[in-house]
């Protein structure tokens, strides 16, 4: 089994990030058998479509490296690397361009969203964005990729392009990666907005837990965080109408390991001003520590470049042959 999954590094990780996704790669890092690896990548190739500075570009890749490791990926366990130190990520994406289709690439649903009315302005790269994730994936003969709904299309795609390339050269080439969605995937929403996603491009700071925020920061978002004045009911179905409610018990329940039911019965008939301070105490609890070893392992940025190097190392190594078969079968490579 080989898992890959990657993270664009733009900004730092939220509440969101870190029980929707991250502890899931912990998860599956932790209970990889001798056989199996885990892929993790920083997108920095992806992070190109939007205009940053050398300078912005170069700082959110070490911190969101930082932030991986304090959240627990371990890069002598996993392969921790970012794409731009792997070159074959982007000499495959034009190999596979080849392949991949115009009506394919028009049926992204994340193009559409992301252009928007701009369409004739967005840049190419946005446009093929997925053929590089296909790349990213098939590069390293993945058998799995965890995604989330926003996803799965992606990986659909991978799979069509493997498939064509497969057999419009007659080879057995490209592993066809299938999806992993994990069973216990927390989805946090917006301490503002019940009904939308927290997210770090949201302008209000007040919408989300960032992990590097403190102690005094977390007491006060959950404090003003959006809720109503009902009290919580013994279970979870009654909050069907509160989303807001509902976001606050799941982030308890994903931090305290109970469900969500177990959590409103604890609570039961109890108002806001009880259960919030006892959620801000599990926060500070919980991310306290990701945030001092994440503040330690920023401040030394020769460190977190070494890993990523060494990371880069292991996935240039797992890289090669995929990446010579594929000029071979196009009659590149004699």
């Amino acid at each position: 089994m080989r898992v890959l999954s990657g993270i664009q590094p733009t900004g730092n990780l939220h509440l969101g990030n870190y029980l929707g996704a991250i502890r899931n790669w912990v998860r599956m890092q932790d209970e990889m058998d001798a056989g199996s690896q885990c892929f993790f990548f920083l997108a920095d190739l992806h992070s190109i479509t939007v205009h940053e500075t050398r300078e912005q570009r170069i700082r959110n890749v070490r911190e969101m490296a930082a932030a991986l490791i304090a959240s627990g990926i371990d890069p002598e366990r996993s392969v921790l690397f970012n794409q731009a130190r792997v070159p074959a990520h982007s000499e495959l994406t034009w190999l596979l361009n080849g392949t991949a289709r115009m009506g394919w690439l028009n049926r992204m649903t994340q193009f559409k969203d992301k252009a928007g009315k701009h369409r004739e302005g967005a840049s190419v790269g946005l446009f093929v964005y997925p053929v590089l994730q296909a790349a990213d994936v098939l590069l390293y003969q993945a058998t799995h990729v965890p995604v989330g709904e926003d996803q799965k299309q992606h990986l659909e795609l991978a799979r069509d392009i493997a498939i064509k390339f497969n057999t419009d050269f007659g080879v057995d080439l490209f592993t066809l990666p299938n999806p992993i969605i994990p069973k216990e995937t927390a989805r946090i929403m917006s301490l503002r907005d019940g009904k939308a996603k927290m997210s770090k491009s949201d302008p209000s700071d007040m919408s989300r837990i960032n992990l590097i925020d403190d102690d005094d920061m977390i007491m006060q978002k959950i404090r003003k965080a959006k809720t109503d004045p009902e009290p919580l009911p013994d279970n979870m179905q009654a909050l069907e109408d509160r989303p807001e409610a509902a976001n606050l018990v799941g982030i308890y329940a994903a931090l305290a390991g109970m469900s969500a039911d177990a959590v409103c019965l604890e609570f039961a008939g109890k108002g806001f001003g009880a259960f919030k301070p006892a959620l801000a105490d599990l926060l500070i609890a919980a991310l306290r520590p990701i945030r001092e070893r994440f503040e330690g392992l920023k401040a030394d940025s020769a460190e977190l470049d070494g890993i990523l190097e060494r990371g880069a190392e292991k996935a240039r190594a797992a890289a090669a042959p995929t990446l010579a078969g594929a000029y071979e079968a196009l009659g590149l490579m004699a």
